[in-house]
């Protein structure tokens, strides 16, 4: 199969994207977080902030305000158990323990892992895994990388003045031994998902941040001793306490440089890790992706043509202004505390047009952040885009829309109903959107940027897709709503009621948000 039927069956057709009598070994199933063995361990504080509001801004790096930002990224922060009877007729059920974190991830399964660089008083100077299970840093390199690392990233940022970055990476087995082929489409958007919780805690810790989607793959990956055959970084993300400048340029005065000469410059490290999984099955599809996805010299890094990565919004059609609105004021902590997919928990209620107009403009207004992508100096180029189906809603008509943030309106599409073309379209049914008043959608380019990236182009277009997600769900739980994205819908006919192909766009994500009544399952918070 060619890498392009590939991603068009992941997106159109995804039940055709694994074998037909694909069945995952839950008893043989790998842990949800890396386990580093034999390697020197510093522990982290426990004693995490259970507010972030009203932080003053620090003046140099803190390991223990490094510790608590790690952890509203990415840190275990709820264990769950939750009672299924997997036959109708059999008296026993089953049960399952989950230990959820604050971004969202399909199946709970958390593909990807965190690594820091740090540069700071309180540790040796060098590379780290965040050990999420134990919350605690696992020292994998000794050393000053700042030069290494500038090169790996085009020489487009000015490591010495951060205080270090994190990595974040996407194990493959995690979740392909419950989705198979399909994960690659998950794992895009659960690194995205854990960008944006890393971004919105950074905000609050008063670390500046910017995103390199675009790197030399094998130089970076080499840095960190990761096996490309299993394990691949997806995003670098500097962290400095100074706004501004360190984050620019081409590179293109550097020269250019390949991974392979980069790689040279360093010894190859080997760290022993535990996965629990006696038996991996080969995953040969998501290696030929990745392969197809790697940067192998520094002349990619060059700019990019507005006209092949830049979102499009065309003015046709009626449209519904809405009420202006001020950003939202919420403690992060407080609202990612009370985040949950609600599945079948959805409850009807009545939502009005502030409602909406204020999710829509906290979720876009939160979005912007300096990239790899964009130019330096410019306005962020709307690549993700929001469209919805809404029913019931005080003050707007039911119908199919497209949110134009700049203008903060909705542009009606189609008037009427779409519940119960949308519910069809849920592969498992396991969300009743007839419950739920907003049915939305984020959208981008059919070809996945192609012409400009290639076949990374997917999978920085679904990180951005889960970015944005994130932001829906923590604007929607600010204002009592819940959302639960979901995979396991029809994009085809979502792209023929937004008429999508016209624009170029399809649907990549559905994210039905409503109220929702409390959990049936046994949970708690693993903070003190």
């Amino acid at each position: 199969m060619s890498l392009k039927s590939f991603l068009h069956k992941l997106h159109y057709d995804p039940d055709h994207s694994r074998p037909p009598d694909f069945e995952p070994d839950w008893s043989d199933a790998p842990l949800a977080y890396k386990l580093y063995r034999g390697l020197p361990t510093f522990p982290l504080s426990s004693e995490v902030p259970l507010t972030l509001e009203g932080r003053a801004v620090p003046d140099k790096a803190d390991i223990r305000d490094i510790g608590h930002f790690l952890w509203y990224a990415y840190g275990l922060a709820q264990l769950c158990q939750s009672v299924f009877h997997m036959d109708p007729g059999e008296q026993e059920a089953s049960v399952f323990h989950t230990l959820r974190r604050f971004a969202p991830s399909g199946g709970a399964l958390y593909p990807s892992e965190l690594y820091v660089y740090l540069k700071t008083d309180d540790l040796p100077d060098g590379i780290y895994h965040y050990d999420a299970a134990h919350h605690r840093l696992v020292l994998l390199r000794l050393g000053d990388f700042d030069a290494y690392l500038a090169r790996g990233l085009g020489d487009r940022c000015d490591l010495s003045v951060c205080f270090g970055a994190v990595f974040v990476s996407t194990v493959f087995w995690k979740n392909f031994f419950k989705y198979n082929n399909f994960s690659y489409r998950l794992q895009g958007l659960d690194a995205g998902a854990l960008i944006g919780q890393l971004l919105e805690t950074a905000k609050r810790f008063g670390y500046h941040t910017g995103v390199y989607f675009r790197f030399l793959d094998r130089a970076v990956n080499h840095l960190l001793g990761l096996d490309e055959q299993g394990e691949s970084v997806y995003a670098v993300i500097p962290l400095s306490l100074q706004p501004g400048g360190w984050f620019y340029g081409s590179g293109a005065e550097a020269g250019v440089l390949t991974s392979r000469q980069l790689c040279a410059a360093l010894p190859p490290i080997r760290h022993e890790h535990y996965v629990r999984s006696l038996r991996l099955i080969e995953f040969p599809m998501l290696l030929r992706m990745n392969e197809a996805s790697l940067m192998e010299t520094s002349a990619s890094f060059g700019p990019l043509d507005a006209a092949d990565i830049g979102g499009t919004m065309t003015g046709e059609g009626e449209t519904v202004a809405l009420p202006r609105m001020q950003r939202l004021p919420y403690d992060l902590a407080s609202i990612v505390r009370k985040r949950y997919s609600p599945h079948l928990d959805f409850v009807s209620s009545t939502v009005d047009a502030h409602q909406v107009a204020a999710l829509l403009h906290e979720a876009t207004a939160s979005f912007p952040y300096m990239n790899d992508l964009d130019p330096a100096g410019h306005e962020p180029r709307k690549r993700v885009s929001i469209y919805g189906c809404l029913y019931g809603i005080d003050g707007i008509p039911d119908g199919a829309y497209r949110y134009d943030a700049l203008a903060h309106e909705l542009r009606l599409i189609r008037p009427g109903d779409y519940r119960m073309l949308l519910q069809q379209g849920i592969a498992i049914g396991n969300v009743n959107l007839f419950q739920t008043p907003l049915c939305l959608h984020v959208a981008a380019d059919r070809n996945h940027y192609a012409d400009a990236l290639g076949f990374r182009g997917y999978r920085i277009q679904q990180m951005e897709a889960g970015m944005l997600v994130q932001r829906l769900l923590i604007a929607g739980v600010a204002l009592g709503l819940n959302g639960h994205p979901l995979l396991s819908f029809n994009p085809a006919d979502c792209d023929k009621i937004y008429r999508m192909e016209a624009e170029g766009v399809s649907s990549l994500i559905q994210v039905p948000l409503g109220a929702c009544r409390p959990s049936s399952r046994l949970e708690g918070g693993l903070y003190s």
